[in-house]
């Protein structure tokens, strides 16, 4: 497996109370906790300026910091219950996704929204449905294309992976060969037409840009997956956190899970130096080009050199946090 050397940056966390953010020393990480009690349930780095964060908030819309998390502004979304947040890569555009199910874009960094409605109008809607809130749903995930600013992904849970090819203005239903109960998307940062999915059933990938999904379930003895990440140089090694279930991953005790690594054509667990069984699920994984990094549901966090063949706990400076619900890497 390669072995990179250090890239500096630092971490965000949602714990789906505050903000922490996390800076490395000679090893250990320093935490500053920020926006406690918001209910921050998302997080995404600006690619463009990695001290402008937007943090979405499970019932007070989007926030955004300028500073690197210093101060906070309210960004003044038209809906309070925020489960997804993304920033594009291709023209900076900001993404927010909403319980009830909708999806709102800004093109002024946060200043002004609109919501893109033609979502609302797909076939499928009247499908839609949160089992644990069966009358409702939301948008789980929200991914913009690195490579095309006119395409984005977008999982509903539970509803189904949609994609829109003009920047959001209308929308294309569920992908054949996807999961329908969406938790989280990815794409290739190199290699236009590589996307990636971890779903309530499985996992899938697309080379087509998300038009088309094949399935990527061999080898693993788990599969309601949960998180997804991707090695930034090679689109052919990817991971996923996974469990038996949603009662096992989300309920506490033993959640059965483990993180996995494909790479080329089955799945391997990946288990070197993590407690076994795991404590609490892995609810967020960020591949870089010097580590991989697994945040749990408990606040433990752990890091991987090596592609995850091995694995060593964070040194926290500054109080354990409680919950990571959601991971976010500055470059």
């Amino acid at each position: 497996m390669r072995h990179h050397g250090l890239v500096s940056g630092w971490l965000y966390a949602a714990t789906g109370d505050e903000v922490a953010r996390l800076d490395e020393t000679d090893g250990r990480w320093q935490v500053e906790r920020t926006l406690e009690g918001s209910g921050a349930q998302c997080i995404a780095v600006d690619p463009h300026d990695a001290d402008t964060v937007f943090a979405g908030l499970r019932d007070g819309g989007i926030r955004r910091t300028g500073d690197g998390g210093r101060t906070w502004v309210d960004c003044g979304l038209p809906a309070p219950e925020v489960f997804s947040v993304a920033v594009s890569a291709a023209d900076g555009a900001v993404y927010a996704g909403t319980e009830p199910s909708a999806l709102y874009r800004s093109d002024d960094r946060g200043e002004t929204w609109r919501e893109l409605e033609s979502l609302l109008e797909l076939p499928s809607r009247p499908t839609w449905s949160f089992p644990p809130r069966p009358w409702t749903s939301h948008v789980r995930w929200v991914a913009p294309s690195p490579h095309d600013a006119s395409v984005i992904l977008v999982g509903i849970e539970l509803g189904g992976l949609m994609r829109s090819t003009d920047g959001g203005e209308t929308w294309q239903d569920h992908r054949p060969g996807a999961q329908r109960d969406v938790h989280s998307l990815a794409w290739h940062p190199r290699v236009a037409g590589r996307a990636y999915e971890a779903g309530g059933g499985g996992a899938a990938w697309s080379e087509d840009g998300g038009k088309t999904w094949h399935a990527a379930d061999e080898g693993r003895d788990r599969h309601y997956t949960w998180s997804v990440a991707v090695d930034p140089v090679d689109p052919d090694v990817w991971y996923v956190s996974a469990s038996t279930g949603p009662y096992a991953a989300h309920r506490g005790g033993n959640p059965e899970a483990g993180i996995y690594r494909r790479a080329g054509d089955g799945w391997r667990k990946l288990d070197g130096g993590l407690p076994q069984p795991l404590p609490a699920m892995p609810y967020a994984l960020v591949a870089t080009e010097d580590r991989l990094v697994a945040g749990l549901a408990n606040g433990d966090l752990y890091e991987s050199r090596d592609q995850g063949d091995s694995w060593r706990t964070f040194d926290l400076d500054g109080g354990p946090l409680h919950r990571v619900v959601a991971l976010s890497y500055a470059p």
